[in-house]
């Protein structure tokens, strides 16, 4: 088999960091860099690694984490689930990308607005899905949520590595820089004023067998919960894939803020 997707359990650890810069890639989408000497030794061996970050509930300051141990944090903060981005486990860095949608919700007002200096807390990852050995072909899609895996599992392919790579965004302005090796195919599909994961569901459910990547392929979909069943019928229903080396994924649920992906 040219790959295989493995579990590897980690030991579950809490960590507080300090936010120490903000970089836009777009209108509603930021990079925020964390520091701290919690997070040396922090790893992630999956590019779907989920962390939970503890950010002060909508009623308190920015900073009102700031002091506080990871034991504290953990029992003030209001968590949400993250894909680690990038990391320097000697120097104490992380880089986490954030979607906002405006002043909703909690973490995406704190990643907009919050000093540097801030204080968060960070836990996990738990456990981690670890792709070993190289595809023959790629085949990755999902929403803004999925951006930071995607762009890992990107950064994981070889020079010649083939296949393609479908993101849904709201507009052009909305697109991002993502350098795919030259085999690669990247596609955005914009969905207006739709409802997320609907156009990415039809651009999943146009492609037919004519379209799947030769060989043994790797294939992720992460987004919108709904976009579970056009994925499912894609990858194994008119693909014949494996269950065990694709992934899909509803990152997350419309009107449901506490939900999380099971991993």
């Amino acid at each position: 088999m040219a790959f295989s997707l493995t579990r590897s359990p980690r030991e579950l650890v809490f960590r507080t960091a300090r936010l120490t810069r903000r970089e836009w890639l777009t209108s509603s989408y930021v990079r925020l860099r964390f520091e701290g000497a919690d997070l040396r030794g922090f790893g992630s061996l999956g590019s779907d690694d989920h962390i939970r970050v503890f950010f002060p509930d909508s009623e308190s300051a920015p900073d009102a984490l700031t002091g506080l141990d990871p034991a504290a944090v953990r029992s003030v903060g209001i968590s949400r689930e993250y894909t680690p981005l990038s990391w320097d486990a000697e120097a104490g860095i992380l880089d986490l990308e954030f979607v906002l949608h405006g002043d909703a919700g909690i973490a995406g007002p704190w990643a907009a607005t919050a000093p540097v200096g801030a204080t968060v807390g960070i836990g996990g990852p738990r456990g981690s899905l670890v792709l070993d050995g190289a595809p023959d072909g790629w085949f990755l899609a999902g929403d803004e949520s999925a951006l930071p895996a995607i762009k890992r599992f990107i950064g994981a392919m070889s020079a010649d590595a083939v296949g393609q790579v479908v993101v849904e965004v709201p507009d052009a302005a909305s697109e991002q820089d993502l350098a795919t090796p030259g085999g690669v195919r990247l596609r955005w599909v914009h969905r207006g004023r739709a409802a997320e994961g609907a156009t990415l569901g039809l651009a999943l459910d146009a492609l037919t067998e004519a379209d799947r990547p030769a060989g043994e392929i790797f294939a992720f979909v992460a987004a919108e919960q709904s976009v579970m069943k056009p994925g499912r019928a894609l990858f194994f229903d008119r693909w014949g894939l494996d269950p065990a080396t694709a992934v899909v994924k509803g990152y997350w649920k419309r009107g449901e803020a506490e939900y999380h992906a099971p991993h």
